[in-house]
């Protein structure tokens, strides 16, 4: 899995040049003291992905220029870093200049945080991030579909806001965004439609409960998102906003036939958090053949010791995990070897 860990200004950490064991580890310290950061270096090294922000310029550290993240991931030597010039990537020493190929020879990663509760009750942008990370692991067309999508729709909306539209370029990329929308839409709907059966298994291991769990795909014009294109025209013109594709996808997540985010209970919603993520992980193991690295960022304090035995149990035994914790207080006796972060260090126990 991730067997080293190396990291050049990135966030906190000055300098950092950790050996992970094969199997799993858990990193303990205080509140804003780096933990996080170390799940967030492994994500960006593996997926080019921060489940912390949009902007890759944030993640280098106070008055620096540019930041490195580098390690053995999977048998390769990775490595990439952000600068002024951009960002290179390099697998086994060489330098890699498409991020599709760079993530295709990389491994699968399933991130797990308190926030995910957001999931079943937040704005529906949080659902779509969710269905993005998954589905760009399961299919490497649905990153360059989307790139393709958001490209054209920042361009869309900016016509759409001039004094004086042009009607030609406008209608220029409203057929890149069907082109390239109705793909997404069509992934997407797939894959609600494939981790619902995992979603269900999981919910019910977490609960302890037999809950009908359905998992219903809202796309925004999807089935036919030309004639939806045609149907808001006016509206668009009046707003200078696209009001229909893909960025405006939800998810509704049922339990027991009812939505999750107005009828469930605190802990139905966390459970269903949990079973997301779970079900995620299940799915791409499916698919891929073989297990995704758990990054699981200190959810342990906010969950009953029911909860907190049921995911345990539910982790696949021979997955990698990655966790951090202010408390070692729920770890049993057996615990994975430990690491003490604090100011911006980290070193084994």
């Amino acid at each position: 899995m991730i067997r080293s860990l190396r990291l050049v200004d990135f966030r906190c950490f000055e300098a950092l040049n950790l050996a992970l064991p094969p199997g799993s580890a858990v990193f303990v310290g205080e509140n804003a003291q780096g933990k996080t950061t170390l799940l967030e270096a492994a994500c960006v090294l593996v997926r080019l992905h921060s489940p912390r922000t949009h902007r890759m310029a944030h993640l280098r550290r106070f008055e620096q220029s540019s930041f490195g993240v580098a390690g053995e991931c999977w048998g390769q030597e990775r490595r990439i870093s952000r600068g002024p010039e951009g960002l290179e990537m390099r697998v086994d020493g060489e330098v890699v200049d498409a991020q599709g190929d760079y993530l295709a020879s990389g491994g699968l990663l399933v991130w797990m945080g308190n926030e995910d509760l957001e999931l079943v009750r937040g704005a529906g942008e949080v659902r779509r991030r969710f269905l993005d990370f998954a589905a760009t692991q399961l299919n490497s067309a649905y990153r360059r579909h989307l790139a393709r999508y958001k490209r054209a729709l920042k361009a869309r909306n900016v016509l759409l806001r001039e004094r004086q539209l042009d009607e030609e370029q406008i209608e220029a990329y409203t057929s890149v965004l069907v082109e390239h929308g109705e793909e997404l839409q069509r992934m997407r709907a797939a894959l609600v439609e494939q981790l619902t059966g995992p979603v269900a298994v999981a919910q019910e291991a977490v609960s302890g409960k037999r809950e009908s769990v359905e998992l219903d795909y809202l796309g925004a014009g999807a089935g036919d998102l030309r004639s939806a294109f045609d149907q808001v025209s006016a509206r668009e013109r009046r707003q200078g906003m696209t009001l229909v594709g893909p960025h405006r996808d939800d998810v509704v997540f049922k339990l027991n036939g009812l939505a999750a985010s107005d009828f469930g209970s605190e802990g139905q919603q966390r459970t269903l958090a949990l079973a997301l993520k779970l079900g995620q992980g299940q799915l791409l193991e499916q698919e891929r053949g073989c297990a995704p690295v758990y990054l699981i960022d200190d959810i342990f304090g906010e969950l009953d010791t029911h909860r907190r035995n049921a995911l345990m149990e539910c982790l696949p035994a021979h997955a990698q995990q990655l966790i951090t914790t202010t408390s070692l207080a729920w770890l049993g006796r057996e615990s994975p070897p430990l690491y003490r972060v604090e100011g911006g260090t980290a070193h084994a126990e």
